[in-house]
């Protein structure tokens, strides 16, 4: 049994639930204007499932002063940023994009299948947020994994994951078998936390979670998990962000002055790409 512990109790209770605002073939979860100044420093959630065949392609776009992460779980997408990254995706993989002082990106499904997985947002520290932008792509075989978890932010029962995050921010994709069951021991610190299931449904206490995300109380006690059926989900834990949100369209900043500095230096990208012809 992973992540037990004989010195905290599984006494977290629920205090937010949420099935999110389908726009089409993605499911917005949580933003900043809602759950996300409740759970930050994360601070948006995507769960998106685009069928076979369909034409859908999320366009070039800009970000700064945030991370994202894309967990693919089924599907192949193509992707390219303005890093000088490009390639494509493999089902499993993870992609990590660290925006910066500004960044734009893209990504479409590859071939005719469905393309099913999560995007996260987290807000970066203030000492990061307008730094150098980093992206990462890892194929299915550098996430490592403890029992049913996937590290693919953090550090997790000795498990570090390769992604080059901040400190202070755990995230796991995780699938238990039906009659299994899963204890998550948080680190220090780490009081922030939530879970989002998709497919399957848990049990925690009294509760049944499905196909929602649920907001735990802050606390460092484990969070206990059981299942009926097979079940996957992801699950995220953190020290708090100490910073107010300051919220641009694309952008999250922990100041005005950040995010005019984010914004100028995305507009100036931008530019950059429809001289080029790149965007439109």
């Amino acid at each position: 049994m992973q992540g037990e512990s004989t010195s905290r109790r599984a006494t977290r209770t629920i205090i937010a639930r949420t099935v999110g605002r389908p726009h089409g073939p993605v499911n917005r979860l949580f933003s900043p204007g809602d759950l996300g100044r409740l759970l930050k420093p994360f601070v948006f959630l995507d769960h998106f499932d685009i069928p076979a065949h369909a034409a859908t392609r999320f366009s070039m776009h800009p970000h700064s002063g945030i991370a994202t992460t894309t967990i693919l779980l089924d599907g192949d997408v193509r992707y390219e940023d303005t890093t000088g990254a490009t390639g494509v995706l493999p089902a499993g993989s993870v992609e990590w994009m660290n925006a910066g002082a500004g960044v734009w990106h893209d990504g479409y499904p590859e071939g005719r299948s469905r393309v099913r997985g999560y995007q996260l947002w987290t807000a970066l520290p203030r000492e990061l947020e307008l730094g150098k932008p980093l992206s990462q792509y890892l194929s299915v075989d550098r996430i490592a994994q403890i029992g049913p978890a996937r590290v693919v932010l953090g550090r997790y029962e000795g498990v570090q994951s390769p992604v080059l995050a901040p400190q202070g921010v755990n995230y796991l994709h995780v699938r238990l078998s039906a009659g299994e069951r899963w204890r998550y021991a948080p680190p220090a610190g780490h009081v922030v936390a939530w879970v989002s299931v998709q497919h399957g449904a848990l049990h925690t206490g009294s509760d049944r979670i499905r196909a929602e995300v649920a907001v735990f109380n802050q606390s460092e006690d484990v969070l206990e998990f059981t299942v009926d059926e097979d079940t996957e989900f992801v699950l995220g834990s953190a020290v708090p962000h100490p910073h107010d949100l300051v919220l641009g369209y694309y952008s999250v900043h922990t100041s005005e002055e950040a995010l005019q500095a984010g914004e100028a230096r995305i507009v100036e990208i931008g530019e950059q790409l429809r001289r080029s012809g790149r965007v439109g």
